[in-house]
């Protein structure tokens, strides 16, 4: 199990509560997705189910059952619409395996041959930019 308890006050609680703006691609009654703001590749998208749950180790099974069936939406949807060549799916638990946001979250990051991913930085990608790849990546929905 995980070595800590949920808090609400998590950013990606705030996004879903909407007290953070997001770049939303998708949205139903158990699931968000929506834009990294610091993409390591064009189209990079979080999938986070809206339950509370701090990370895989201490989800309820059936919230994971509805969120990976979205992250494979993404997915496919992510791929077509960067024409990718494919996609990194990652999911990171506990700081030692590299989770900084304690709110379960799946990242979807379409992949070109030969091209490095960009750090997670720090550094805030420009919201007209969010904004267009979320567009694409909503047409392919």
């Amino acid at each position: 199990m995980t070595s800590g308890a949920y808090d609400p006050s998590n950013i990606f609680a705030k996004i879903l509560r909407g007290e953070i703006p997001s770049h939303r691609v998708y949205e139903d009654e158990n699931t968000v997705a929506f834009m990294d703001v610091m993409p390591q590749a064009p189209g990079h998208v979080l999938v986070v189910p809206k339950a509370p749950s701090r990370n895989l180790l201490d989800s309820d099974p059936a919230v994971l059952a509805l969120t990976i069936s979205v992250v494979q939406k993404i997915a496919c949807a992510v791929k077509d619409a960067f024409d990718a060549d494919g996609v990194f799916v990652c999911q990171f638990n506990e700081p030692a395996a590299g989770q900084t946001v304690f709110h379960l979250h799946f990242h979807v990051i379409p992949r070109h041959e030969g091209v490095a991913l960009k750090p997670h930085s720090g550094k805030l990608e420009d919201n007209a930019v969010l904004a267009a790849n979320a567009e694409k990546i909503k047409a392919e929905l």
